[in-house]
């Protein structure tokens, strides 16, 4: 072993796409979809033969369209969503402005958000103000806590390890809890420490400190924001408190039993450090800097009077492949595949490395409850061995891939019934430049860390970009928790 290579005890392995089995390359509602066109085909071809002529046509092409590819995705569904978002933009559905309104009307976050509002709670455990984000329209609340992650990079081998099991304890958790719906760890890197350097060192200096002591950390902290770049990092809960046996009857009951529920949570041992629950002036500086970069190191007294709304856009463009907003232009890649062979546990380290643009990187998750995952693998199985069997019968024998993704889907169930847990999971990385002229830069610099993880492979967030950004803000907006 090579001082680079990284011990097979810290390779990550065990993804698996899901994948429905229809004909060709289509998927299983393709299939149903494509059987019924063809049969209205026939149903009036039967009345009306010359339409065949075009129907028949117009048919194949869809199920071209349907079983090709694209960035990932099949052609049909790139190209509908292009449309879609085509016609969005013709009746400035894409575009947002926030208007000046009298009093008791407010307004919203844009987007994904709009539904969301910040509450200010106290929690008896700590003391302390926590920042809960409600969901007025599903009732969900989202419990944020900011978080310190240690460096593993020079750790041994079985502080890593113990770490990796703690983390899968969580995620264990999180599947026998019926009230978590999902959750999000978000890392920011924000290029330079401004203000909030000086504010930190000043709170801890040492009055009695020697004279040229002071004089070297005020330089410091005068040159520092310069050359270094400030890291946030906060793991999000998704809770949904009326899924508990005996549902709160009012909004502080609600808070109460979604406190409880996130305390429930024990991330000791993960190799991160909890310094708190996210205040309602966390969050306000959190969403509010995604928007506006310069404001990221502010002091906190400028984020305090803010109402949830103001800390949104002033204005906003969701583009095909950008987002600008008030303090930039945002670019958003999602997750298109990942690798089928096993990966290093540090294989996003590229993506975590400082750069001259803010950037965000968010990985959500959402647990299947042991049912529902032992469900999901039986017909992950059965999709698998219906693929190499009708491959089978028209080439004579299966393809070495459907076989090795069928072992992949029999492995995933006998780990899961050895006691592990099916994991729906998704990562986003935004990054932001501060003016247009920046975007090609950020975009370069987006792509040589994505490919530098030699293996995970991203796209742009087609079509989503506003809502792929908002994924990644503590405002309670989980791509993969649904209604």
């Amino acid at each position: 072993m090579t001082a680079h290579e990284v011990p097979r005890t810290l390779m990550v392995e065990g993804f698996r796409t899901r994948r429905s089995f229809g004909f060709g390359g289509l998927s299983k509602g393709a299939t149903i979809v494509g059987a019924m066109v063809l049969l209205a085909d026939g149903v009036i071809g039967t009345q009306a033969p010359i339409t065949l002529l075009v129907t028949l046509p117009l048919t194949l092409a869809g199920f071209g369209l349907a079983a090709a590819r694209r960035h990932g995705m099949s052609a049909l569904s790139y190209y509908w969503a292009k449309a879609s978002w085509r016609r969005a933009t013709r009746i400035e559905a894409t575009s947002y402005r926030r208007l000046l309104l009298p009093h008791p009307y407010a307004l919203d976050l844009p987007g994904v958000g709009a539904s969301s509002t910040l509450i200010k709670a106290h929690d008896p455990t700590s003391g302390k103000s926590v920042g809960v984000v409600h969901d007025r329209v599903t009732g969900r609340m989202t419990i944020s806590t900011l978080l310190a992650p240690g460096g593993s990079l020079m750790a041994p081998t079985s502080s890593v390890q113990s770490s990796l099991r703690t983390w899968g304890s969580v995620l264990d958790a999180m599947s026998t809890d019926e009230l978590i719906r999902g959750a999000s760890v978000t890392i920011q890197i924000t290029p330079g420490a401004g203000d909030a350097l000086g504010d930190d060192v000043a709170s801890r200096q040492d009055p009695a400190a020697p004279e040229l002591a002071k004089a070297i950390i005020s330089e410091l902290v005068r040159t520092t924001p310069r050359a270094t770049a400030s890291v946030a990092s906060w793991m999000s809960v998704t809770v949904d408190p009326n899924a508990a046996a005996n549902p709160p009857t009012d909004l502080a009951e609600q808070v109460g039993e979604a406190l409880k529920t996130v305390d429930s949570l024990d991330l000791s041992g993960t190799g991160t450090d909890i310094e708190r629950r996210a205040t309602d002036v966390d969050l306000r500086r959190l969403v509010r800097s995604a928007y506006d970069p310069a404001v990221f190191n502010a002091r906190d007294g400028e984020f305090s009077d803010l109402s949830w709304s103001e800390c949104g856009p002033q204005a906003a463009d969701d583009g095909w492949e950008e987002y600008a907003h008030d303090g930039g232009v945002s670019l958003s890649y999602v997750l298109r595949e990942m690798p089928r062979r096993p990966i290093a546990y540090s294989v996003l380290l590229p993506l975590l490395a400082p750069g001259k643009f803010q950037r965000r990187i968010t990985l959500a998750y959402r647990v299947l409850d042991p049912y529902e995952g032992e469900a999901v693998l039986e017909r992950e199985i059965s999709h698998a061995h219906q693929r190499a069997q009708a491959t089978a019968e028209v080439k004579g024998r299966a393809k070495w891939s459907q076989r090795a993704d069928t072992q992949r889907a029999e492995q995933a169930a006998a780990q899961m019934a050895g006691g592990s847990q099916v994991a729906d999971w998704t990562l986003m990385v935004t990054v932001t430049a501060r003016t247009a002229t920046d975007l090609p830069a950020a975009r370069q610099e987006l792509d040589r860390a994505v490919k530098a993880m030699r293996g995970i492979r991203m796209r742009p967030a087609y079509g989503a970009q506003a809502a792929v950004f908002a994924a990644g803000l503590p405002i309670g907006y989980n791509p993969l928790v649904k209604d």
